[in-house]
C-alpha cells in the first residue's frame, strides 16, 4: 500500500550559498530534489524518485520501484563546514561494494552525457549554470585528492575539466576510497540538476 513503507531522505542545507536546500534518497545515490526550503525539497522527493527511477530504465540500467510515498528525514546537515565541502552524512563513510561502485560510475557517466546533450542542444548555456558545476567538481576533487588541474577561460572546456579530473580522481580511490560516496552523489545529482535547468524538463 502506497505510504507505508519508509525511505530514509537526507538534507543538506545552503547548498547554493544561498540558503536553497536539497533533499538525497538513500536508497539512490544522485537521485535529489532542489528547493528553497527543507520542507519543499522532502515533498517533492517521491515525484524525483518516480521520474528518476524512469530515467534509468530509459537507459538500461535496472531500476526497482520502491513502494510506498514514506520519505523521511534520518540526517541533516550543512553542505560546507569552514567554507569547504563536508561529509555530511554519515552513510558517506561506508565503502560501498564493488557492484554498487560499478552501477554508480554508469550512472555518473550517464548524468554526463545527459548534461553534455543539453548543452549541445541549448544555443546559449548560461555561465553561472557551467561554472557552477565545474566548481562543485573541483571541490569534490581536491576533497578526494586528485592533482591540481590547469585552468580554462572557456566556460564549457572548464566545466569538462573539471569533470575528467573528478572522474580520475574518483577511478584513483576506488569503492575503499574516503567519501567516494559523497562524490559520487554529488556529481550525479549535479550533472541532472544543471541539464534540466538547461532543457526545462526533470529527471
Amino acid at each position: 500500500m502506497a505510504g507505508t513503507l519508509p525511505h530514509a531522505v537526507f538534507v543538506e542545507t545552503d547548498v547554493d550559498g544561498q540558503g536553497g536546500c536539497a533533499a538525497y534518497a538513500a536508497e539512490l545515490p544522485g537521485c535529489a530534489s532542489f528547493a528553497s526550503t527543507d520542507d519543499e525539497a522532502a515533498r517533492a522527493m517521491p515525484a524525483r524518485v518516480a521520474n528518476f527511477l524512469r530515467w534509468l530504465r530509459e537507459h538500461g540500467e535496472s531500476a526497482s520501484e520502491l513502494p510506498g510515498d514514506n520519505w523521511y528525514e534520518v540526517e541533516r546537515a550543512p553542505a560546507r563546514e569552514g567554507g569547504r565541502l563536508r561529509a555530511s552524512f554519515s552513510l558517506d563513510e561506508l565503502a560501498p561494494s564493488d557492484e554498487e561502485w560499478a552501477t554508480w560510475l554508469r550512472w555518473m557517466e550517464l548524468a554526463r552525457e545527459e548534461l553534455a546533450d543539453a548543452i549541445d542542444a541549448t544555443n546559449s548555456v548560461p555561465e553561472p549554470v557551467l561554472e557552477r558545476i565545474a566548481a562543485q567538481d573541483t571541490a569534490l576533487a581536491d576533497h578526494l585528492g586528485a592533482a591540481a588541474a590547469r585552468q580554462s577561460a572557456d566556460p564549457v572546456d572548464g566545466l569538462y575539466a573539471a569533470r575528467d579530473r573528478l572522474t580520475a580522481a574518483l577511478e584513483a580511490a576506488g569503492p575503499g576510497g574516503e567519501l567516494v560516496r559523497r562524490a559520487i552523489r554529488l556529481g550525479i545529482a549535479d550533472d541532472l540538476r544543471a541539464a534540466e535547468q538547461l532543457r526545462g524538463t526533470e529527471r
